[in-house]
């Protein structure tokens, strides 16, 4: 993985840049029930693994907005802007979560800039994120990220 880092300067030219893949992380027991505590959704096939066994997906899996909220972890690893005095994670578009994460699995990200937009004192870009899960067929996460970035 090797980080991209753009100056404010050059984010007009950057729709279509391909900023590959972030590294490979875990998804552990212990963050799902942290997730769950945060969240308050506590749902067996999350959080109790013996349970979760004998469930769809023989064992217990990530929320799928926990998977979708590591996007931001794996999009610093991917993306950084310089020359900005504000940065913001605008929103999401057409999420989508069309497998899901066993606990224990390695997830990463691939990331392609989109589009870019120039928006009052800055610019957006669209970013279409996908999150892998490692041996997987389909993806766990497909979204497109907004993000806004102030000179």
């Amino acid at each position: 993985m090797t980080q991209t880092i753009l100056d404010y300067a050059d984010l007009a030219s950057a729709q279509g840049k391909d900023l590959g893949y972030s590294n490979y992380r875990v998804v552990t027991q212990e963050q799902v029930n942290t997730f769950a505590d945060a969240t308050d959704d506590h749902q067996w096939i999350h959080t109790d693994p013996e349970k979760a066994k004998d469930g769809p997906f023989g064992g217990p899996i990530a929320h799928g907005y926990l998977s979708l909220s590591l996007q931001i972890a794996f999009w610093t690893e991917l993306f950084d802007v310089t020359g900005v005095k504000t940065k913001v994670n605008y929103g999401l578009e057409k999420v989508r979560f069309p497998s899901p994460v066993p606990v224990g699995a390695n997830i990463r990200m691939k990331a392609v800039i989109a589009e870019v937009e120039e928006v009052k004192g800055g610019f957006q870009i669209a970013v279409d994120q996908v999150v892998e899960v490692e041996g997987a067929t389909k993806p766990a996460v497909v979204s497109r990220g907004l993000y806004r970035f102030y000179a």
